[in-house]
C-alpha cells in the first residue's frame, strides 16, 4: 500500500503590521496609511524547494542554502539527464567554477556548412590562444552541479512530484505531492522554483501559459579511432532544408565519441527525416560508427509569458530561456537559477522573513531581463533572416566567411555579452551581408534551375 505522510509540516504566521505617518499638503487633513510588512517567520527559516535537478534546479539550490535558506532539491531520476549538444561559453568555467577535468573537448575549429556544402572555418584564425569552446556530457555536469548543492545544504529528494497544492492565503504553504518508490509523500514549503524543463509540471500548475517548442533528436555514435581524430577538437554546424527547414543540424565531439543530432519547429513530426538527412551529409566520416544512444527532447522557442507567480518562480527551460538562432541554453539555465536563488536570499534577508509575488519579479525578473532581453531578441532576429530558406542559409554561411563576423561572434557567445564593435567595420558588415543575401539569392535561383 502506498503510505501518505507530511514533512516539516509549516506554522502560518500572522502578519505583521507596520504604521506609516504621511505629512498633509496644504489643507488636506492629515491620514494615516496602514501596509502589511514582511513577517519574520517564527523560529526557523524560510523553506523553499526547488524541482529539477539540472543546471537550473542545482544552481538556485545552491544559491539558496549558501545564503541560508532551508532548501529541498527534487530530482526526479539523478541518474540521467537532458539530451543536450553539451557546448558551454568559456566565461561559464570561471562563473561557475567548474573543474577542467570535467569538459571532454576543447574545441578550437569549427565548420559552418552550407546547403550547397560550401564550407566555411569558423574559428581556426578568429579564436585568441587561450580561447576554447568547451564540450561535456550532461549527466556528468548535472551530477557535479547536484553534488555541490548538496555540500552547500540542499536536501536532494530522488522524487517525482505530481501535484502542487496553490495556498488560498499569502502566507499558507504550497503542499508538495510525491512519489518515491511507489510511496506518496508531501512537504511543505513557503516557495518553489520550477526548473524541470520545456514541459514544466510547475509552469502548468500555476498556469504560467504555453509557448513554441522545438524537437531535437541526436546519436551519439562511437567512432573508429582514426575518424574519430578528425573531430578531435573540431565540432561541424549543418544548415539546408535537408537537415532541418528552421534550425541546424550538429556533429559535436564528446569523451570517445560524436553526438550527431538536428532541431526543428515547424516540422516536428519529420525529425526522423532529418536526421537521416544529416547522417547522409557526414556519411563518409561517421561509416563504421556504431549508435549507442539515441535521444530527443523538447527545445522552448521564447519565454513563457508568466514566469513568476505568488511565491513561484520559473527558471531555466521551464522559463524559456533557450536562445534562437544557437539553441544554446545550459548557460542561461544555470545562471537563472543562480539568479533566482540570490534573489530570494536577498528578499527575505537571508532566510528570516516571508517574501512574495512583487519580491520575486522586482529582485529577479526585472534584473534578469534587463541583462538578457536584448540578447534574446537579437538571437531571435538572426534565426528569422537566416533559418528561413536554402538561399539565405547560403547568405549565413558566406558571411560567416568574414574574420571580423567571427570574431564579434565569439566575444558574443564566449563571454556572454553582447560586443561591442568598430563602427566601420560595423557598417561594413551590413553592407557585407546584405551583399552575400543578394549573391546568394541568384545562386539560390540557379541551384532550383538545376534541380529542377
Amino acid at each position: 500500500m502506498a503510505t501518505s505522510q507530511i514533512q516539516n509540516p509549516l506554522n502560518t504566521p500572522f502578519s505583521q503590521l507596520s504604521i506609516k505617518k504621511h505629512k498633509p499638503w496644504f489643507y488636506k487633513p492629515r491620514h494615516l496609511t496602514i501596509t502589511a510588512a514582511h513577517p519574520h517567520l517564527p523560529g526557523r527559516k524560510l523553506r523553499a524547494a526547488v524541482i529539477g535537478g539540472g543546471p537550473a534546479g542545482s544552481s538556485a539550490a545552491e544559491a539558496l542554502a549558501s545564503g541560508g535558506i532551508e532548501t529541498f532539491l527534487f530530482e526526479r531520476s539523478p541518474s540521467t539527464a537532458k539530451p543536450c549538444g553539451g557546448a558551454i561559453p568559456l566565461c561559464m568555467i570561471d562563473e561557475f567554477s567548474i573543474p577542467l577535468h570535467l569538459i571532454d573537448r576543447h574545441v578550437t575549429k569549427m565548420k559552418i556548412i552550407s546547403p550547397s556544402n560550401n564550407a566555411v572555418d569558423f574559428g581556426s584564425k578568429s579564436l585568441r590562444s587561450h580561447e576554447f569552446i568547451p564540450m561535456l556530457r550532461r549527466e556528468v555536469l548535472d551530477s557535479f552541479l547536484r553534488a555541490r548543492a548538496q555540500s552547500a545544504g540542499a536536501q536532494l529528494i530522488p522524487s517525482l512530484v505530481t501535484q502542487l497544492e496553490i495556498p488560498s492565503s499569502p502566507l499558507s504553504p504550497y503542499i508538495i505531492h510525491h512519489t518515491t518508490n511507489s510511496n506518496r509523500k508531501t512537504l511543505a514549503v513557503d516557495l518553489i522554483i520550477g526548473a524541470d524543463g520545456a514541459n514544466s509540471k510547475v509552469a502548468k500548475f500555476i498556469k504560467a501559459g504555453n509557448y513554441t517548442c522545438a524537437i531535437a533528436f541526436q546519436e551519439r555514435i562511437r567512432l573508429p579511432d582514426e575518424k574519430m581524430e578528425y573531430y578531435q577538437n573540431l565540432a561541424e554546424m549543418y544548415v539546408g532544408d535537408d537537415v532541418s527547414p528552421d534550425f541546424y543540424a550538429w556533429v559535436f565531439p564528446k569523451c570517445d565519441h560524436v553526438a550527431v543530432g538536428t532541431g526543428t519547429v515547424c516540422a516536428k513530426q519529420d525529425i526522423k527525416l532529418y536526421q537521416r538527412g544529416i547522417k547522409e551529409r557526414v556519411k563518409n566520416k561517421i561509416n563504421g560508427g556504431k549508435v549507442i544512444k539515441v535521444e530527443a527532447h523538447p527545445i522552448p522557442e521564447h519565454p513563457r509569458p508568466v514566469r513568476v507567480r505568488g511565491r513561484v518562480a520559473l527558471v531555466g527551460d521551464a522559463a524559456g530561456y533557450v536562445t534562437k538562432c544557437s539553441g544554446e541554453g545550459i548557460y542561461f539555465a544555470a545562471k537563472s537559477g543562480r539568479m533566482c536563488g540570490e534573489a530570494i536570499v536577498r528578499a527575505s534577508d537571508g532566510g528570516e522573513r516571508m517574501i512574495g509575488e512583487d519580491d520575486l519579479k522586482r529582485e529577479y525578473l526585472k534584473e534578469w531581463d534587463k541583462k538578457y532581453a536584448s540578447t534574446f531578441r537579437f538571437l531571435d532576429l538572426l534565426q528569422r533572416v537566416f533559418y528561413g530558406s536554402n538561399v539565405t542559409r547560403e547568405a549565413l554561411v558566406e558571411v560567416c566567411g568574414n574574420e571580423y563576423v567571427q570574431r564579434m561572434t565569439f566575444d558574443s557567445y564566449l563571454y556572454k555579452k553582447l560586443a561591442k564593435g568598430d563602427r566601420w567595420e560595423d557598417l561594413k558588415m551590413v553592407f557585407g551581408t546584405i551583399g552575400s543575401l543578394m549573391r546568394c539569392k541568384i545562386v539560390g535561383r540557379e541551384m532550383e534551375a538545376i534541380k529542377f
